[in-house]
């Protein structure tokens, strides 16, 4: 059974309905699995930052499961992120982000990332660049 499977189940026995009411809402917080597939991905979705600026705007502030309930967004993706963090918090970008180390091509591409590397090799010695 897959994560956002777990995760409908869960949410249909705390806010009532049937899981397929939550599985897309759940698919969504889970979609950067499909991008990079350890627990690394959450680090795109499992924030507030997430839910504010992506999950509201898209499913909007509350959704009304087939039992008729109306159930508040936010409260549902709020539980998928402390399910998969032992109930213990939810990490805010700067959690994530501050364990990340500088790289040049962060600095307004004064480099490129490893991903570009070979496709710009034939063009341009980024590593000598001095773009700002």
């Amino acid at each position: 059974m897959s994560a956002p499977h777990i995760h409908a189940i869960s949410s249909a026995k705390k806010y009532g309905g049937v899981m397929d009411d939550y599985m897309e809402i759940h698919a969504k917080m889970d979609c950067s699995k499909g991008y990079f597939p350890d627990n690394r991905h959450r680090v795109l979705t499992h924030t507030m930052f997430w839910i504010q600026e992506v999950m509201l705007p898209i499913f909007g502030h509350v959704m009304t499961n087939s039992d008729g309930k109306i159930v508040s967004v936010k409260d549902i993706c709020e539980q998928h992120i402390l399910e998969d963090y032992r109930q213990k918090f939810i990490p805010t970008p700067q959690d994530f982000i501050q364990e990340m180390e500088f790289k040049d091509w962060m600095q307004n591409g004064r480099s490129v990332p490893e991903s570009c590397k070979k496709l710009y090799k034939a063009k341009r010695d980024f590593s000598q660049s001095n773009i700002d």
